[in-house]
């Protein structure tokens, strides 16, 4: 049975005269593959589709900040979503990493109905029984974990960028303790790294492609090469107030920093009094088979601070900054705020899910379905030698390299029913949820293979999908 629409404005939408619905140009490009082979289970919608029209009606009134191809979803459950055509697809997107415990976890969804029925925000003026709960709970389960063994205190907000943000201004307090005279304030990241798009977390995100249009950055910013050990000396100096690194870059092409050079960074922070940052907005809570990447590391290479957010809340806006005493003995109050973040409702959620993803077995799990996918793609790089170069990755964040522009493969892989992305250069991503079964990994692999078949052995012509990841490397 069709999958209701949800609003009386789509409803209205969808009723258009289908002469009045008139695709985008680059809607239209991708319609037209839909029509090269009618076999295909989700050929993209085409320009006189429902979906055509409702976009329609939608598109006129939206800021034009994505290139989203066709299909609109309405419905989620697991690792499955469904658009409003009531055709299914497999999602080995998560979200963008976000939707750990698939869709429409049914324990997230009893809680949610339950704390909005009793308190959803108050604001950081009062104290509320979640917010301090999360906190410990983060806290106790970092160190617990074997994560940042010298967690102190959380600073609870709404998103990976404000959760940067939080970060970068707290390691300027601390240069600012250090050094009165303000010189001690600059910042160091990395090529190819991904920090968000506030302006603090974006000027931490060396693409000039996506600085340039907002020009001038926030002063202060210093970049280096990731994993470039000997450069480290010279990059973080006495004026070094803080260094922000992903452990594992996700959004630059799923790039693992080595032991020695988490080590020889955290060495030299503390020689020069630099706050050194973990960002593991995509990389953290369960997703290397560990509650935090960087619990594999020495105790000599843990973090000053640690971020996080995306699978925090499972799709529903949180983030968090964890901070150690050092760090919070510089904050004091009033020194940063945020109206929505710490609200009761998300932070409930978010009690609840960081217990599911602490949770050893499903560790385990995330260890074992790795293995599943590495055997497979060495099957594909066995196939397609001359295309797939690289595997890289850990956990369920796992990266393909490919000699080509893998966005074809998108195209061709989502119009048999699999959802993946790309990140960096050529790359294919996969961040499934953490819940998917063996099965699941079978059957997305199988269409994969189809899919770079049609592509690459077959030479068919099928476009592209620009988009499909939150910073393209220029």
């Amino acid at each position: 049975m069709a999958l209701r629409l949800f609003s009386k404005r789509a409803t209205t939408a969808l009723r258009m005269p289908r002469s009045s619905a008139i695709a985008p140009a680059a809607f239209r490009s991708y319609a037209s593959s839909a029509t090269k082979e009618a076999s295909l289970p989700n050929a993209d919608p085409a320009a006189d589709s429902q979906t055509t029209r409702l976009v329609n009606d939608q598109i006129p009134y939206m800021v034009p900040t994505y290139v989203r191809p066709p299909p609109m979803f309405q419905k989620g459950q697991g690792c499955y979503l469904w658009d409003i055509e009531n055709r299914q697809y497999l999602d080995f997107t998560a979200g963008i990493a976000v939707n750990a415990l698939g869709h429409c976890d049914p324990e997230m969804a009893k809680i949610m109905a339950e704390q909005a029925q009793t308190l959803i925000h108050t604001s950081n003026l009062y104290y509320n029984p979640w917010t301090g709960a999360l906190s410990k709970l983060i806290v106790e389960k970092t160190v617990e974990a074997g994560g940042m063994h010298t967690a102190s205190k959380t600073f609870i907000c709404n998103s990976g960028s404000e959760a940067n943000e939080a970060a970068i201004k707290f390691a300027r307090k601390v240069g600012k303790s250090l050094d009165p005279s303000g010189a001690k304030h600059e910042f160091v990241s990395f090529h190819s790294s991904f920090h968000g798009r506030t302006m603090g977390s974006l000027s931490a995100t060396p693409n000039p492609k996506y600085q340039k249009p907002f020009s001038p950055m926030v002063p202060g910013f210093r970049y280096g090469t990731y994993n470039d050990v000997d450069a480290i000396p010279d990059l973080v100096t006495k004026d070094t107030c803080g260094v922000i690194i992903e452990p594992i870059q996700g959004e630059g092409g799923v790039n693992v920093a080595t032991t020695e050079f988490l080590t020889a960074l955290r060495k030299r922070c503390t020689e020069v009094g630099a706050v050194l940052i973990y960002d593991e907005i995509q990389s953290g809570l369960g997703r290397t088979g560990q509650l935090w990447a960087h619990a594999a590391l020495p105790k000599e290479a843990h973090p000053d601070i640690l971020t996080t957010a995306k699978a925090l809340g499972n799709g529903f806006p949180i983030g968090a900054t964890i901070v150690n005493e050092d760090v919070v003995t510089k904050i004091a109050p009033g020194d940063h705020g945020t109206t929505f973040g710490g609200n009761p409702l998300a932070c409930r959620l978010a009690h609840y899910i960081v217990n599911r993803l602490a949770d050893k077995e499903l560790q385990q799990g995330v260890l074992k379905k790795e293995q599943i996918f590495r055997k497979h793609f060495e099957k594909l790089q066995q196939r397609f030698p001359e295309v797939i170069t690289e595997v890289r990755g850990k956990g369920l964040i796992l990266g393909l390299q490919l000699s080509q522009d893998p966005t074809p493969v998108i195209t061709a892989a989502r119009e048999r029913g699999l959802l993946i992305i790309t990140c960096g250069t050529n790359t294919l991503r996969f961040v499934p949820p953490l819940v998917i079964s063996e099965k699941e990994i079978e059957e997305g692999m199988r269409i994969l293979e189809e899919a770079m078949n049609v592509v690459f052995k077959k030479q068919e012509p099928v476009p592209g999908t620009k988009g499909q990841e939150e910073m393209q490397e220029s």
